[in-house]
């Protein structure tokens, strides 16, 4: 199965809940990023930057359960900055699986191993790991030696106590597929259980530029994915990975994974901050929704971004019911 069970049921009950309800836009992933510090500065990365003058602020865990119970997405991505680095961690997951949610909990790996004792291995939990290549690639694109090591330690660890394990790996311009292959096959042999693949797209704040891709680019590398798809387990739905391919559109969903860290609520998205909002309300009802995406604003041209298990596919291109079934066969696979 390419996800636990009980996600895989919570998610297709909610999105057949919503779509009979006629909801025109809700919440798959929520983006919660409680901080933006972190003791790495990845050449990819525009948090530590965009958000310099508040990069010491911090949400409380109160501040972060009533967001999740404010947006109502059944699963939240708990990001940053590290959220590792986080004091209160351990009781951020616990209380959010307690509301039920399920929680993928995004790290760079450099302190997974101490922090194990933070967490107790269940269904709603999965640790995911951010790996961008092999130890040469990684560590380069991170700007430290070691981190890639201690990631990998820090998921052996991980599975020796019986915890679900994701990577997520970004592709740059100059990445080489076969590099990804040969992180996939080390990763394989620890039991990773699934693997997420993200273009690298230029976006205002993002660091090096010159390690970003174009549309095209982005079509020309993911042409070269299919021999991983066929061998590994990856988190990308087959819509989405068609979309990475240029074999099929999808529009700009934007609200399907929203983002709320200590400023506010990012609006309009992960990557395009034009304003932030108090309430999850007023970033949905307030945002126009309308003027972002492809030929609509110019800093869209080259975004090629992942909604989470894919509002995009289910409310845009595709609205029959045997897109709802291919997709809960998907996940069941």
């Amino acid at each position: 199965m390419r996800f636990p069970a009980t996600l895989t049921f919570s998610l297709s009950w909610y999105l057949i809940r919503k779509r009979l309800s006629g909801a025109k836009r809700f919440s798959f992933v929520l983006m919660l990023e409680p901080l933006h510090a972190c003791n790495l500065s990845c050449k990819g990365c525009g948090r530590i930057r965009e958000y310099e003058r508040t990069i010491d602020q911090h949400m409380s865990v109160g501040q972060c359960l009533e967001s999740a119970g404010e947006c109502g997405a059944p699963i939240v991505s708990v990001c940053g900055g590290e959220p590792l680095i986080y004091p209160e961690i351990g009781p951020l997951v616990r209380g959010l699986e307690k509301m039920g949610r399920h929680v993928y909990l995004c790290t760079n790996g450099l302190l997974l191993k101490q922090k194990l004792a933070l967490f107790e291995p269940s269904g709603q939990l999965i640790l995911n790991i951010h790996l961008d290549g092999e130890r040469q690639t990684h560590d380069a694109i991170v700007g430290r030696e070691g981190v890639f090591d201690a990631a990998l330690e820090g998921i052996a660890a991980a599975k020796a106590k019986g915890f679900l394990v994701s990577t997520n790996t970004t592709i740059y311009r100059e990445t080489e597929i076969s590099d990804v292959e040969q992180l996939f096959d080390r990763l394989s042999k620890l039991g990773v259980d699934t693997h997420m693949l993200s273009p690298g797209y230029g976006y205002e704040g993002a660091g090096d530029g010159n390690i970003f891709m174009t549309r095209a680019e982005i079509m020309a590398k993911f042409g070269e994915v299919d021999q991983l798809s066929r061998r590994y387990t990856l988190s990308d739905t087959p819509a989405y990975l068609q979309f990475l391919k240029g074999e099929r559109e999808l529009p700009c969903a934007a609200w399907g994974n929203p983002t709320r860290n200590p400023v506010g609520w990012r609006s309009p998205c992960y990557l395009l901050a034009d304003r932030h909002y108090d309430t999850f309300r007023g970033l949905m009802e307030e945002t126009d929704w309308d003027a972002y995406g492809l030929g609509r604003d110019p800093r869209c041209e080259n975004c090629m971004v992942h909604c989470g298990f894919e509002p995009s596919a289910v409310m845009g291109a595709s609205r029959h019911v045997g897109d709802l079934l291919r997709m809960l066969a998907w996940q069941l696979s």
